[in-house]
């Protein structure tokens, strides 16, 4: 008898085949994404050496001195962005051109980290180069699993590409997973629909692991939908920013860079760090009167050549994330004039989004701990359903295989 296709059969196929696909993709993720939702505190207990204790009283030194004593610590080298978190400031650094070759000087590495207060350097490294280096082993342990996170440890576009196509079908699939929990019989909805919300502790393995796999991805459904989506933002940027576009009051990162652009770099500009800084502390200023926001505390700064200006930020009372450029001004690197203003909310609601999404991702709203701890659960969950939807898959494969056999 010829199997009949309806919307249901043809969805329990793709949710099949898209899941045994996406599996140990999602396993690898998520397991990883939990322990990153705490590296800060872990690499504390890592690396102590990398990060001090808050002096009591003493606000750190100011954002450039900081690129200032960064800069100073090697002549080879000029600081490109940098922020300051609780016990560490990070310093993105790249080569400066040597005159003798009209090249770049190689650094071998990519990244310092200074004490706030002090502007002594605590080491040096990068977030993905690092853990190719001959550095004790426990300074190579988050840039690799930030990399395999990311992009499968290969550092490549390919695998961020790769990590993000998973992530699309993932986000389709989270719809096709939840019409699937839909009761398929006559009767009170609400009653029916009610069982795919339970899990039978007490039942035999085969059912507690389809309970789990169903009841959990349905409790968690937002978040399914929300890290599918994010990873898509992260990892698939060509299919983020269309659909964002047109369903909401979106700028895309190109027009963006289009908007900011010079036709040529900018390298020196005119202004140096001190006199970046005084200039966007004006503009911040003048952004929070007209934008009615309270500035906490200087975040961070950068110099970008292909737009010729600083980016200046702080953290503020509009921001989403505890960590992150959420509140920024752009002022011209030659006059300190203001050419942008990047606020969290209040100017493109899909930028907003964005920005949130970035927060749920990194497991950081407003550094709240109870929302990273559920994070954290969550990347835990992801690897538990995918191990169980596996185990259904290959469970009924089984019986299907001893049912042929006995039927011959």
């Amino acid at each position: 008898m010829p199997r009949k296709w309806g919307i249901r059969e043809i969805s329990i196929l793709l949710h099949r085949w898209t899941g045994l696909l996406m599996a140990v993709f999602l396993i690898i993720v998520g397991l990883t994404g939990s322990i990153l939702t705490f590296q800060g505190k872990l690499d504390r207990l890592l690396n102590p050496e990398l990060h001090v204790l808050n002096p009591p009283h003493r606000p750190p030194l100011e954002l450039a001195a900081l690129a200032e004593r960064a800069e100073a610590s090697d002549p080879r080298l000029r600081v490109g962005y940098f922020w300051i978190d609780d016990d560490q400031a990070h310093m993105i650094v790249d080569g400066r051109v040597n005159p003798a070759t009209g090249k770049r000087y190689e650094l071998g590495f990519a990244e310092i980290i200074l004490d706030p207060w002090s502007g002594a350097v605590l080491g040096k490294g990068g977030m993905e180069e690092e853990w190719h280096r001959p550095d004790p082993w426990r300074r190579k342990v988050f840039p690799f699993v930030y990399s395999l996170h990311t992009s499968l440890a290969t550092n490549t576009t390919i695998g961020w590409r790769m990590i993000g196509v998973v992530a699309l079908l993932w986000t389709l699939d989270s719809f096709v997973g939840f019409y699937l929990t839909l009761p398929r019989s006559p009767g009170p909805f609400c009653r029916r629909w009610r069982q795919a919300w339970k899990v039978k502790w007490n039942a035999s393995s085969m059912r507690l692991q389809f309970d789990l796999h169903r009841a959990g991805g349905l409790w968690l459904w937002p978040l399914l939908f929300v890290f599918g989506w994010s990873s898509v933002m992260l990892g698939l940027t060509p299919v983020y920013e269309p659909v964002m576009k047109h369903v909401f009051d979106y700028v895309s990162i190109d027009e963006s860079v289009g908007k900011n652009s010079l036709p040529k770099p900018l390298d020196p500009p005119a202004l140096n760090w001190r006199q970046a800084q005084e200039a966007g502390e004006r503009a911040m200023a003048e952004q929070a009167e007209l934008h009615h926001f309270t500035i906490q505390r200087p975040y961070g700064m950068a110099y970008i050549d292909m737009y010729g200006a600083y980016t200046y930020c702080a953290r503020s009372s509009i921001d989403f994330r505890g960590h992150g450029w959420d509140t920024t001004v752009l002022v011209d690197g030659n006059t300190g004039r203001l050419r942008d203003a990047d606020l969290p909310r209040g100017q493109h609601f899909g930028n907003s989004i964005s920005t949130v999404l970035w927060g749920i991702h990194y497991g950081d709203l407003r550094d709240w701990l109870p929302f990273r701890t559920l994070i954290f659960l969550f990347g835990l969950f992801l690897a538990v359903i995918s191990y169980t939807g596996v185990m259904i898959w290959w469970k009924k494969r089984q019986s299907r295989g001893t049912q042929a056999s006995l039927n011959r």
